[in-house]
């Protein structure tokens, strides 16, 4: 049995589809239809608008692709479909009447999401960023107001280095809100950013702790707690800025990753690190407040850090960063911002800070 691949096509705006018969269409099943109808490969042709020798041509390609024959290939004889091409036809139907709907609505999905492609008031702004929940709803919240964020997830060190190699504009990083020269995050993180060629822009302040059962039945309270004996945590993966700051505690306090009973048990999102917990693989995590109560988890805070935007000077005047600065600092996005779990609003937020000052890592 061949596979399926599903594809869509364009037409010109206003464009009549009366004489479509469904969203969905298939070639081979417009030519079998058509000889079905007619009786010849001639008029079928005509029907269709095509040459005689495309439909001939065409159908002796499918018939090597199936490697079965589609037609009755009798001279002087009407032309007639085999059993293969009517049980094909059969099977189109099918198709048609069970799917006919979803495949409606993903048609007018993808009509919807063109449009925008060809709205000149809507931009496009494409964003790599360490998960963040926040930046989660900003996407929704943008959308209603014409900026899309094509946003894609990954570690900080990873979207930094996108925005540097340039397959994003705008890039996601946190960090903590007094970082230390000489951290394990700042040797990471410095070498990838430069005065005067990157330029920060303040998003929110959240807070990173343990992410913990209900009720805490461990009492952790704080890092020296991961080491209990019989403790199983999980990690994040390597190049996040969660795991930056794991490895930070940990060789600020000359421990070795190995005496971390999971610390190789790693998972891809704070969401992630709190599903294994609230699904008992795991004690604890670490992770933001509000993918704790999301799974209704607990949370022991450790730290307040600062989650920043940074982009190229050069696209700092753009029209889409514009709005994006714009939104960050209208209090239509703030209200949400401020009562998301563990976030707080900082008050330069959508505003363009210094490396330096923000950051003195350089």
């Amino acid at each position: 049995m061949p596979h399926i691949h599903l594809s869509y096509q364009w037409s010109p705006d206003g464009a009549d589809r009366t004489a479509d018969t469904s969203p969905l269409h298939h070639p081979l099943m417009n030519l079998l239809q058509a000889v079905r109808s007619s009786g010849s490969i001639a008029m079928a042709a005509k029907a269709l608008g095509l040459s005689y020798r495309h439909v001939w041509g065409e159908l002796k390609r499918w018939e090597g692709v199936l490697g079965q024959d589609l037609i009755v290939w009798e001279k002087g004889q009407p032309a007639r479909l085999t059993e293969l091409a009517n049980k094909l036809l059969w099977a189109e139907r099918q198709a048609q009447a069970r799917l006919a709907p979803q495949i409606s609505t993903l048609q007018a999905e993808l009509e919807k999401t063109f449009a925008l492609a060809f709205d000149s008031k809507s931009q496009v702004l494409a964003l790599y960023a360490s998960h963040d929940d926040a930046l989660v709803q900003l996407r929704e919240h943008a959308a209603s107001q014409g900026l899309h964020l094509d946003i894609r997830f990954c570690g900080s060190v990873d979207a930094i280095r996108a925005l540097n190699e340039g397959r994003c504009t705008v890039a996601g990083f946190h960090a903590p809100v007094r970082p230390e020269a000489n951290s394990f995050m700042a040797r990471t993180l410095a070498p990838l950013m430069q005065t005067g060629r990157h330029k920060l822009i303040s998003f929110a302040v959240r807070s990173q702790g343990l992410m913990v059962r209900p009720g805490n039945p461990l009492q952790l309270a704080g890092w020296e707690d991961l080491l209990r004996p019989g403790l199983r945590f999980v990690n994040r993966c390597l190049g996040t800025g969660t795991r930056l700051l794991l490895d930070d505690w940990l060789h600020s306090s000359g421990t070795a990753a190995s005496c971390l009973a999971g610390y190789t048990q790693e998972e891809s999102s704070h969401a992630a690190v709190a599903a294994a917990i609230a699904a008992g693989q795991a004690d604890t995590g670490l992770g933001i407040e509000a993918a704790a109560r999301a799974q209704d988890l607990d949370f022991v805070p450790l730290l307040t850090e600062r989650y920043w935007l940074v982009c190229l000077r050069d696209a700092l005047p753009s029209t889409p960063v514009q709005q994006l600065m714009a939104l960050l600092a209208s209090p239509a996005w703030q209200a949400p911002l401020g009562n998301l779990a563990g976030y707080q609003v900082p008050p330069d937020i959508g505003q363009v800070q210094s490396l330096r000052q923000s950051l003195p890592w350089w």
